[in-house]
C-alpha cells in the first residue's frame, strides 16, 4: 500500500491496483499548488464530511476519472442526484470493494455542504487491504476510537493534529492508544492560520511516547 499526502486532509491511495482519492481539497490549497488534480488517477474518491475543505475537487476529479464515489448515504446521494457514481454508507456497516474492505466509522465533528445543506452525519474509514489503515477524518478525541482495534490490528492511523477544528496532537497521542497502533500519519496542519504546528516539537511528543509520527511534504509518500 502507498500513501500520498496532497495536502490538508487529502490523500492518494494506491492498493491491489486501485487508485483511492480521500477528501480532495486541493486547488484552493496554496500549500500544494504544484500538485496538478488533473493528473490525478482515482477508482474511488472516499469522503468522510461534507465541509468544503474536504469535497472542493470531488466533481473535477470524479468527471476526470470516473470515479466512484464512497461517503455516508447523504453524501453519496447528493452525488448520485448529479449523475456521479456512488456508493452510500452509514457507520458500522462495511462493504468489500475490489480493493479491500472499508467501513465507515464514527468521528466527532459537524457535517454540511458549503451552501448550509444537510451532508449527513461525519464519519471516518477503516480500510482493510494488504495492511490495514485508519482514516479519522476530522474529529474529537472521541472514546469510539477503542472500538476499532476489536475488530482490526492496524498498521497506520491517519489522525488529525492541527487543533482547532479538530483534535490536537496531544489528543491525538491518546488516539493513537486507544486505536492501539504507534505508527501514526499526522493531517489536517497547516493549511490555515489557526491549525499551523511547530513540526519537530509535535514530532518529539510522539517519540517521547515511543511512537512514530509522519510528517510528509506534499506531494511525498510512504510504503507500508
Amino acid at each position: 500500500m502507498k500513501i500520498t499526502f496532497y495536502g490538508h486532509a487529502s490523500l492518494g491511495i494506491e492498493v491491489a491496483g486501485k487508485h483511492i482519492i480521500v477528501d480532495p481539497y486541493i486547488t484552493a490549497n496554496e500549500l500544494a499548488k504544484h500538485i496538478d488534480i488533473n493528473t490525478l488517477k482515482a477508482d474511488y474518491i472516499l469522503i468522510t464530511h461534507a465541509h468544503g475543505d474536504h469535497i472542493l475537487d470531488v466533481e473535477a476529479i470524479a468527471k476526470n476519472t470516473g470515479a466512484t464515489i464512497v461517503s455516508n448515504a447523504e453524501i453519496a446521494g447528493f452525488y448520485a442526484g448529479k449523475g456521479f457514481t456512488a456508493h452510500g454508507m452509514n457507520h458500522g456497516g462495511s462493504w468489500n470493494f475490489d480493493f479491500g474492505k472499508v467501513k465507515y466509522v464514527n468521528a466527532i465533528h459537524s457535517s454540511s455542504f458549503p451552501d448550509g445543506s444537510y451532508g449527513g452525519n461525519q464519519g471516518g474509514f477503516v480500510i482493510e487491504a494488504d495492511k490495514n489503515i485508519y482514516i479519522a477524518g476530522d474529529t474529537a478525541l472521541t472514546y469510539d476510537m477503542k472500538l476499532i482495534p476489536l475488530r482490526t490490528k492496524l498498521d497506520l492511523a491517519i489522525l488529525p493534529i492541527g487543533n482547532n477544528y479538530t483534535m490536537d496532537a496531544e489528543d491525538a497521542v491518546i488516539a493513537s492508544d486507544f486505536v492501539e497502533c504507534n505508527n501514526v500519519l499526522g493531517y489536517h496542519y497547516d493549511t490555515f492560520g489557526y491549525i499551523k504546528i511547530d513540526h519537530e516539537a509535535t514530532k518529539k511528543l510522539f517519540a517521547d511516547k515511543g511512537k512514530n509520527l509522519t510528517l510528509l511534504e506534499i506531494g511525498s509518500s510512504i510504503e507500508l
